[in-house]
Formats: structure tokens, sequence, C-alpha cells
């Protein structure tokens, strides 16, 4: 039970994503049931007949037909009313997972620099696709999954008890052993699942690294060592991902289909043995059959735990990332005028044990010109980024035109100051889209800055001048 109420707060706040679609899901969950009750219609006309027409010898063309063309139709209709369910779930699937990787996005880019000094890379990408792409599963498999299978068991529990409560009752004995095998399911699981997901991470954020510096690698001959490294990471996903399937070997369909064959004995040794001829041979094949459909939405719900401990460990990785606190900044949202700059005595360190910066007192005039020269780990860069208010000030104090860095707002702060870094990085977007960063920007105006830059003849001999994609690291697309 404490499993299950550690869930439910990540669950829930998953399956919130999906309010926004109500008229859909509640249009599919309309299907869902009249498709079930059209499935359970069957097995009664099957009985109606065997008992009124099979057993007394009587076959009329008639009757026989019109019950053969009402099975049919039964059918079709339960099949196309389960199609267009699937679409409309798909639908909110895709739906919930675009919101929920653009919410994620939005979060990791309003995460404090300091984040990522600690956060590599693969774990991050790790976390915005593969962890919402087993997202998508909850709502795709899951959800109507067990929606599916409840209003199935829901109709066909009707069904039994219209048709004789007493081998109803021995028949729902199943459902207190399920419960007993999903918990017990829940409780090895959970563990496991969580520690795959891990493994996963760590197997996405060594392909990053691997990629990114195969130049490196290659140079200083560490392919072994690199390759030991995935190697050890994806022997560990395996082991744990053998783990889940070994349990569900055990503990899904093997166990759930003997408890459907002792309840199906039982039911033939109290029923259809007793010789008292008060259960028609119908209403026992009724009740067969509607046993074997039951434990398989019984069996389908059991299997969907797994996804489902994939999809609530998933949601508490990026809930968690979610969650963490964003960047700070002030409410002064008047522009920078004068470009002058005032550092106080100002001291900052990355880790608490060591000092990057150690009582710096720095005055820039207004429209004045300084250079930092210094060796590799000086604290330039530091300095520069504690300007562009990346990381906030443990000691001393920076002011622009006078005012604190820490009361000047976002808007304020990217508006007056820029940087051009050291490694430039080009987006895989057009050259339009790199210069604009997505302002309304004239090209016009852009052609401008390109000239200014002396990038003009070099975009002019792109396939498609400005509006040429490029690539990573600038490569052109074709």
């Amino acid at each position: 039970m404490s499993k299950i109420q550690n869930m439910w707060p990540t669950l829930k706040r998953l399956l919130a994503y999906g309010s926004p679609y109500r008229k859909p899901l509640g249009l599919a969950v309309l299907m869902l049931w009249v498709a079930a009750a059209a499935e359970v219609a069957g097995p009664i006309l099957i009985g109606y007949f065997i008992d009124n027409y099979v057993a007394k010898g009587q076959l009329p063309l008639m009757i026989v037909s019109s019950l053969a063309v009402a099975y049919i139709l039964l059918e079709l209709l339960a099949a196309a009313l389960h199609y267009f369910q699937a679409i409309l779930f798909n639908r909110v699937a895709v739906g919930v997972v675009q919101r929920l990787r653009t919410d994620v996005m939005d979060a990791a880019l309003r995460q404090p620099l300091s984040a990522f000094d600690t956060q590599p890379v693969g774990q991050l990408i790790s976390r915005v696709t593969n962890d919402t792409e087993v997202i998508k599963d909850l709502y795709v498999m899951v959800v109507s999954t067990v929606l599916k299978s409840a209003a199935l068991i829901g109709a066909m529990l009707v069904a039994m008890f219209s048709l004789d409560w007493r081998m109803a009752l021995v028949a729902i004995c199943i459902f207190p052993a399920v419960l007993v095998v999903m918990g017990i399911y829940q409780y090895y699981s959970t563990p496991i699942v969580r520690r795959m997901r891990s493994y996963l991470a760590d197997i996405n954020d060594g392909f990053n690294e691997v990629i990114s510096g195969m130049g490196v690698i290659q140079q200083f001959r560490q392919q072994m060592r690199f390759g030991d490294r995935m190697s050890a990471a994806s022997r560990s996903h395996y082991t744990a991902r053998m783990q889940t399937l070994r349990l569900d070997g055990f503990l899904l369909r093997p166990l759930l289909s003997l408890f459907s064959a002792l309840v199906l004995c039982g039911l033939l040794m109290l029923f259809g043995f007793s010789g008292e001829g008060a259960i028609g041979v119908g209403v026992l094949y009724a009740f067969i059959n509607y046993l074997g459909r039951l434990n398989e939405p019984l069996i389908e719900l059991t299997a969907q735990q797994s996804i489902l401990q994939q999809a609530v460990v998933a949601g508490e990785r990026i809930f968690e990332l979610m969650d963490r606190s964003q960047q700070s900044y002030g409410s002064d949202d008047r522009p920078l005028a004068s470009g002058r700059i005032d550092i106080s005595d100002l001291s900052f360190a990355y880790r608490s044990d060591k000092k990057v910066l150690q009582h710096i007192s720095l005055q820039v005039p207004s429209r004045g010109f300084v250079a930092l020269v210094g060796h590799t780990g000086s604290g330039k860069s530091t300095l520069a980024n504690l300007l562009m208010g990346y990381y906030p000030l443990s000691e001393g104090e920076i002011r622009l035109d006078g005012r604190p860095l820490s009361s000047l707002s976002h808007h304020t702060l990217r508006q007056g100051i820029a940087m051009v870094q050291q490694d430039p990085v080009v987006m895989a977007e057009s050259v339009l889209a790199n210069v604009t960063l997505g302002r309304s920007i004239g090209e016009e105006v852009v052609w401008q800055a390109l000239e200014t830059v002396q990038l003009g003849e070099l975009v002019r001999s792109f396939p498609q001048g400005i509006h040429t994609r490029l690539g990573s690291r600038g490569i052109i697309c074709p």
C-alpha cells in the first residue's frame, strides 16, 4: 500500500497533463464501453441459440441466419470502435508528450548555470527524449488498457450475474488472487525499473561524451577505455532488464493462467457435472467463454504494471528536473545607459573549498575598454559569467550603472550585456534563424549585420543563401 501511495503523486501529476483533452478521452471511453457491450453480447447470442434451438434439435434457417448476422455485426462494431478509440488515445498521448517535452525543455533552459556544472548533458537529453517517450506509453498502453479492461470486465460481470449469480460468485474468486499478484509485482519491480532508467541515462551520457570528444579520444588512444566503460553500462542495463523480464515471466501470464484454470475447474465440478440439469449447456458455454475472456484483460492489466512502473520512474526524473530552483533575477526593468561597471571586493568559488576569485575590485568607466589577461584557470571566464548574472554572488558586489547586479531584471541584463563566446555554437536552423534568434528582424538588417562581420560573401555562396539550413557545428544541410 505504501508503494501505491508513493506512486500516486507522480502518477496524478502525469495524468493531469491529459486534462486539456477531456473531450477526446471521454469519446474514447464511450467507444470502449459500447465495444465491450458488443463483445459481451456475442456469447449470450450463442448461449441462447444452444439452449433454445440446438438442445431441442431445431435449426430453422431464418433464425440461424439472423443470429449469425447479428453476431458478425456485433464483432465488426467492436473492432471498429476499438480502432477509433486507439486513434484517439494516440492523439492524446502525442499531445501530452509534446506539452511535457516543452515544459521540460523550458525548465532546463531556466536552470541556473551552476546546475550544468554537475549535470551531464547526456542525462539531460535522456530526460527530454527517452523519459518522455515512456510517458507516451503510459497514455497509449496503460491508460487505454486499464479503461478497456475495466469496461470489458464490468460488462462481463453484468452478463454473468444476469445469467446465473451462483456461477458468477465462483468466477469472481480470481480477483483477490490477481490483486495479490499485482501487489507483489509492484513491490519487487519498482527498484529494478528505477535502476534500469538510471542505467539508460548513463548510456546516453556516455554516447554523448564519446561522440563529442571523438577526436581527443582517438588522439590519446583511449578507445578501449571508453569502450569498456560503455560496455559496463550496457551490461548493467541488460542485467536490470533481464530481471524485469524474469519477473514478468513468473508473476504475469503463467500465474494468472493457472488461477483461471482453477476457477474453470471449480465451475465444471460444481455446475457442469452436477447432473441436476439446473444449468443449461448454453449458459455453461457463455460462462466458459467469459472466463476465458476475463483472463485476458486481467493479464493485460497486470502486464501493464511494468510500463506503469517505468512511466512513474520516468515522471519522477522529469519532475525532479522541473521542480529545481530556477535562475533568479531582480525586478529593475530600467535599461542600462552608460555601461559603467563597478566591482567591489568580489570573491567567488564554484566549490566552497576552493575560491576562483578573491577580493577583486575593478572600475570600468562609461564607454571604456578593459582587457583581462591571465593564464588558463585564472578566473577570466568566471568574471564574465558573473557579469552576465549566470551565478549568484557570494561575497562582494557588482554594480552596473550604479545599480546592484542582483536588482536588474532578466530583460535588462540580456538587453544591455552581450557576450561573444570563444567557441561559437551554431544551432540546427537556417542562417537567418541563427542571427535573429527568434526576434522579429527583417532580412535587410540581417544582411547588414552579416556584411559588418564580413560574412556576406560566404552566406551568398550557400545553396539557399540566408535561408540555408545549418546542421550541428555549422555543417550545411542538403
